[in-house]
């Protein structure tokens, strides 16, 4: 028997897929608990339609990353902290405050556990982080850490 699945099964498949099941199992344990549905011509074309539009949606989301990743490349982030008499800061810099300076100055909004700075911020200077933006999409940006 075809059935196309609902949600993820285990030892079967995984939402949407189309899989061949013994006749028992499907209309005895998939059916009636909403795992599956029977694979006819109507139910293919929905598990059709569905799997484009995700597809376009996985795509366009994708697209607006890379977007967002050009415009973050050219950005630098200047971010006054509270500096020691031997140079050393008070607190840290995090991913917080690059994600707050970054809406604060350029109006982007990202999301504060997405960024990571590379290395260890220990005094003022120029530093690197790195903005996961999507699975397939990473930028980096310069943070300028100045005494303020």
């Amino acid at each position: 028997m075809k059935v196309i699945l609902q949600e993820d099964v285990k030892k079967v498949g995984a939402k949407g897929e189309v899989v061949e099941v013994s006749d028992g199992y499907g209309r005895n344990y998939l059916l009636p608990r909403k795992l599956a549905v029977e694979a006819n011509v109507a139910n293919l074309n929905s598990a059709k339609v569905k799997a484009e539009n995700k597809a376009r949606k996985l795509q366009r989301e994708a697209d607006e990353a890379k977007l967002l990743g050009a415009q973050l490349e050219k950005i630098s982030v200047k971010i006054p902290v509270k500096i020691g008499k031997d140079g050393k800061l008070f607190g840290s810099v995090s991913g917080s405050d690059v994600a707050k300076a970054l809406k604060e100055n350029h109006s982007l909004n990202v999301d504060k556990r997405k960024i990571s700075i590379q290395g260890n911020v220990t005094g003022a200077g120029i530093y690197d982080a790195v903005i996961k933006l999507h699975p397939e999409v990473t930028t980096k940006i310069k943070i300028e850490v100045t005494e303020g």
